[in-house]
């Protein structure tokens, strides 16, 4: 007769629990529609790659949502909250949420951007939010431009799919939400299915066709401290620029959206959103990393964004922002603040049975 293990017991109870309250709090949404014919969200910014700083347009395209939060999905992620119900949009829609993109690029740039960054709330490679259709469309309208980021998780990377695009000349990275490098980390604190392996796994199919590797890295996510989201951070990049084929991180501190389990931690005082500081101190200390290295404080200086303590959060973000187009650490030598002091208490005494230790 076979034994429970303590592996079974994890990897299965323990994820259908999350996602049993993930579940629970999406309901709480509500009916909100929104239109298929409209992106999510759309901007434009400056973005470092491994061929220098581009101008960027970003585009969220509003899909029919990850299937992973339909399960149930991370413990931060409250982006399906947003997306189209019913499970899919059709080609023509799509399209002309691409138009609309377009349409602002050129209202509010001189220029075309040189670097496109496409992303749903779930994986653009996923044939049931993104039909080969119209990924293949996207592909076409984007052909005179110099480089493409698609986001999707690793079971989505296939070679036929990337390759829509590096068959029309485009510079092509694949961004994946690997949010860490450790297991167990993602399992228990972020609720991904996947390893590492599949993390690598994905990098050489990229790879295979000529793509590179964006990994997106979750600062901070529910249930460590943050002395031990600083450590795992540091160590996850290291293995990241380890990875044949990732050549950026992008370090995202967790910031608190609705209809999300971070969002019931904060709520009740058991959350709160990494310092500043640890950003800070990540990027200094693995500047030397084979690897860019960047981040975008999503909420910067709110109580539900990674802040500080109030009075220096727009001078770090900043520093920040500098680092990321620079690369050079001592950015971060031109700020203080006598909130330091605090943040090195929290590293020093904070732990998973006492956070926050500080607001």
């Amino acid at each position: 007769m076979s034994k429970p293990s303590p592996e079974v017991y994890e990897q299965g109870r323990g994820m259908d629990a999350h996602n049993q309250v993930m579940r629970e709090l999406r309901a709480e949404k509500g009916n909100k529609e929104y239109d298929p014919h409209e992106p999510t969200r759309v901007w434009l910014d400056e973005d470092n790659t491994p061929d220098g700083v581009y101008q960027s347009l970003t585009i969220i395209l509003n899909t029919g949502g990850c299937r992973w939060a339909r399960a149930g999905g991370c413990t931060m992620c409250g982006y399906v909250a947003e997306s189209v119900e019913g499970g899919s949009v059709g080609h023509d829609a799509l399209m002309d949420q691409i138009q609309a993109c377009l349409d602002h690029e050129a209202e509010e740039a001189d220029d075309e951007s040189g670097l496109v960054k496409i992303y749903t709330s779930g994986s653009f490679l996923d044939e049931r939010e993104v039909p080969a259709e119209t990924r293949q469309a996207i592909a076409d309208v984007f052909a005179d431009r110099e480089r493409i980021v698609v986001e999707s998780l690793p079971d989505f990377v296939e070679a036929e799919r990337v390759s829509d695009f590096t068959d029309v000349g485009l510079e092509t990275d694949v961004a994946v939400g690997l949010e860490t490098a450790t297991d167990r980390v993602r399992h228990d604190c972020v609720n991904k299915y996947f390893d590492f392996a599949d993390f690598e796994d994905a990098a050489r199919e990229a790879r295979s066709v000529g793509a590179g590797i964006k990994a997106y890295l979750l600062m901070k996510p529910p249930f460590l401290s943050e002395s031990e989201a600083v450590a795992d951070m540091k160590d996850s990049i290291a293995r990241c620029a380890a990875v044949e084929g990732c050549h950026t991180v992008s370090m995202n501190p967790t910031n608190v959206q609705r209809y999300t389990m971070v969002d019931q931690l904060h709520f009740r005082g058991g959350y709160r959103p990494p310092w500043l500081w640890s950003v800070a101190e990540v990027l200094e200390d693995t500047a030397d990393e084979d690897v860019i290295v960047v981040s975008d404080p999503v909420g910067n200086g709110s109580d539900r964004g990674p802040h500080n303590c109030g009075e220096c959060d727009d001078l770090v973000y900043e520093a920040i922002k500098d680092f990321d187009l620079r690369q050079d650490p001592s950015v971060f030598d031109e700020v203080s603040c006598e909130c330091e002091a605090t943040h090195e208490v929290v590293l020093e005494r904070e732990t998973s049975y006492n956070l926050p230790l500080a607001e």
